[in-house]
């Protein structure tokens, strides 16, 4: 035990956070799905709460593993993760399992697992970037050289996952951008960009009513329609449960499994469970929680800072803006600051291949920071030597 302690190496305030978000995904996931259990499972209330923590425990152990790795290999993976991607997300599209008419989820045959291929191709997008974004730099502002072997690979992935996934899409786009931004791409390349992707999803709106193959254009539509509606008759069902589990929450909430709104709020283990955090913690619960996320950007932004290798440092940004980014989306989901969408809150939502992921990018992001712990150690003993 203590030589294990002795090898897990990095930022120890981000192990803080992992340990804190699995606590509280363990009683949110528990209290949201004991209604859910009792029914399917004949009266076994713990059967999700038994699922989820064998999750956290597979994604602690991978965190483990993965913060031991020396992170330079990952820009070695990060071309054949890219290039397994595109296939996968190729397959899905027309093979993966359905579910609100949207394929999303591939399942394999033998384990009858299902998955996300779109955690793979995020993951695996966001090292290739870093990667390019290490390598270019000295041509970064040539829109040939630099800008367009960064950008293209982006605009490929956010392609393949927006017809089933479009909130995904835009948010990995919109990370990968802010990640250019940050890695000197010029801004007028990026408005660029952003002005060919709304180009682009207009069109595919217009070409879906012209062809009455509306498929999720339809659903996207509705949403976007729903939440500019000053209608109380027209809000849709898990906002207005939501709201109303906020409002019961008050300041500091119900007390843990006295939520109410699980039984009528649907997925509150996983699209809304930080409605379900809010009304049994209320805001002063949900702030620590919002507080963890920023903390973990926080620690993420010292590390790029002292990281002393590009790669390192764009990687370790890049992938904890994207997890923060899509915390921060959830929570303002569950609060009707935007339209519903299907984004789940990182490493406390109810989930299989979510959880793993997650894992592995805050497992890179912990290989990085040991990386420079190791780094700064080396030039204090240098100093001392030096100094004797």
């Amino acid at each position: 035990m203590n030589n294990l302690l002795y090898r897990t190496k990095g930022d120890k305030v981000i192990w803080t956070i992992v340990f804190f978000l699995s606590a509280v995904s363990l009683l949110a996931v528990y209290s949201s799905t004991g209604s859910l259990a009792y029914r399917v499972y004949s009266g076994h209330t713990e059967y999700y709460l038994f699922k989820q923590l064998s999750v956290l425990i597979l994604g602690l152990m991978i965190i483990y593993f993965a913060h031991r790795v020396n992170y330079t290999i990952y820009s070695r993976v990060a071309q054949i993760g890219f290039l397994i991607s595109i296939p996968l997300l190729v397959y899905t599209l027309a093979f993966g399992s359905n579910l609100n008419d949207a394929s999303r989820w591939i399942r394999l045959p033998v384990i009858n697992l299902t998955f996300q291929t779109s955690d793979i191709a995020k993951l695996a997008l966001f090292m290739y970037v870093s990667r390019q974004l290490s390598r270019k730099q000295q041509v970064i502002t040539d829109f040939r050289k630099g800008f367009l072997p960064i950008i293209l690979p982006v605009g490929i992935i956010c392609a393949l996952i927006m017809p089933a996934n479009m909130s995904t899409a835009l948010l990995l786009g919109a990370s990968c951008m802010l990640l250019c931004f940050i890695g000197r791409v010029p801004i007028k390349y990026l408005m660029a960009m952003v002005g060919a992707v709304v180009v682009l999803v207009l069109l595919m709106f217009l070409i879906a009513k012209v062809s009455g193959n509306k498929g999720r254009t339809e659903t996207w539509e509705k949403r976007v329609e729903s939440f500019f509606s000053k209608e109380d008759s027209e809000v849709p069902y898990q906002v207005q449960q939501a709201n109303i589990a906020i409002a019961g929450g008050g300041t500091l909430g119900k007390g843990p499994g006295n939520s109410t709104a699980r039984n009528f709020l649907p997925h509150p283990y996983s699209d809304f469970i930080y409605a379900i955090i809010l009304e049994e913690y209320g805001i002063f619960g949900a702030f620590l929680v919002l507080s963890a996320y920023l903390l973990l950007l926080l620690r993420s932004i010292r590390i790029f800072k002292k990281c002393p290798f590009a790669f390192g440092a764009f990687l370790a940004l890049g992938l904890s803006v994207t997890l923060v980014i899509q915390a921060l989306m959830h929570m303002a989901v569950n609060v009707h600051l935007l339209p519903v969408t299907g984004l789940t809150l990182p490493l406390v939502s109810m989930g299989g291949s979510s959880v793993i992921f997650t894992s592995l990018a805050i497992g890179i992001i912990l290989s990085v920071s040991r990386h420079v712990e190791e780094s700064e150690g080396q030039q204090v003993a240098a100093n001392v030597a030096v100094a004797a």
